[in-house]
């Protein structure tokens, strides 16, 4: 009896080492593909704070917090419900579609950092807004169409990041996978979610203090609340970069990744020929900034593309439908 107990515990403490040396495999996967998807994903990741916080404006304040945590626990479905068991099906069948799902997201964020740029410079003449119908509308359908606006913009951004992520793990084995897009699925949504909370509560800290007795302290307060749509402006630009130069980056990676080699080497080439002078972090600003070049005119072919081709072509084919004899 006592022999088969101290197997027993032989045994727990085998499958417990293991456990632990899987745990301890999957948090290292998730740390080395987290800083990795981390990079690569800036610009989702940049601009997703920068522009979740719009989805709560003209709200009341109480209700900041709850519609951010609604729209961040639809962004970890999004995530682990939809897209990594699609993400796991494709690395089982048909692994060879992640580089051009790759480079599709790549070319949306150029397009999406092209359009910002082209908002900027004043490139596009925005149509008067439709008048809103919110004042007739009760609060709670005004929170829940906010709330689904924002999951379904997520639900884009949060595919980019997990075929950012499975990209990395391609070569492991498939319950590795799954745990580590999990892992790094759940932290960037908390990471994302957590800094748009305190984005958003920001300015009401800042009223609070501009409420205080101290004129040291009310001045504090007045500078954060003047602050923060500053603050906004200048984490949205950042983000517009950072669309770009990630966009830019990816698409000339997945070239290299299918064969076409040029364009990485060149941008290689360049850099080691700036670092001697400019040192490490001149000859990244270059590459960085080609890359933001090459995802601009991506972004532009893009959008012609979409808009002057494909749109107008469906409307010459619709409108033909239409004609009677």
């Amino acid at each position: 009896m006592s022999t088969g107990l101290i197997a027993l515990l032989d045994d727990v403490i085998a499958i417990a080492k293991v456990a632990s040396a899987t745990l301890d495999d999957v948090a290292g996967q998730a740390a080395k593909v987290g800083s990795k998807a981390v990079s690569k994903a800036a610009g989702i990741v940049i601009d997703d704070a920068a522009v979740t916080p719009r989805y709560v404006v003209g709200l009341a304040a109480e209700r900041e917090l709850p519609i951010i945590g609604k729209i961040a626990v639809g962004s970890l479905k999004n995530k682990l419900l939809f897209l990594l068991p699609g993400a796991l099906v494709l690395s089982s069948l048909a692994p060879f579609f992640i580089t051009p799902l790759l480079m599709i997201g790549g070319a949306y964020l150029c397009y999406e950092g092209w359009h910002k740029v082209a908002d900027l410079i004043g490139l596009h003449h925005n149509e008067p807004e439709a008048a809103s119908d919110e004042d007739v509308r009760d609060a709670e359908e005004v929170e829940r169409q906010r709330v689904q606006s924002a999951i379904n913009t997520d639900f884009v951004l949060s595919a980019e990041i997990m075929a950012i992520t499975l990209s990395t793990v391609l070569s492991s084995p498939v319950w590795l996978q799954a745990a580590v897009m999990a892992v790094v699925g759940l932290a960037m949504t908390m990471m994302v979610y957590g800094a748009v909370a305190i984005i958003v509560k920001v300015d009401d800290f800042g009223l609070f203090l501009a409420d205080q007795s101290s004129a040291t302290v009310r001045a504090i307060g007045r500078a954060i609340v003047l602050g923060m749509p500053v603050f906004l402006q200048l984490l949205s630009f950042v983000g517009m970069l950072a669309m770009l130069w990630v966009g830019g980056g990816i698409l000339v990676h997945a070239l290299h990744e299918l064969g076409v080699h040029a364009p990485e080497e060149w941008l290689t080439r360049i850099g080691d020929a700036i670092t001697p002078v400019a040192g490490g972090i001149g000859g990244w600003a270059i590459k960085t900034t080609i890359a933001a070049a090459i995802g601009l005119v991506v972004g532009a072919i893009v959008e012609l593309l979409s808009t002057k081709v494909i749109i107008r072509g469906f409307t010459a084919i619709k409108t033909m439908l239409q004609i009677r004899p």
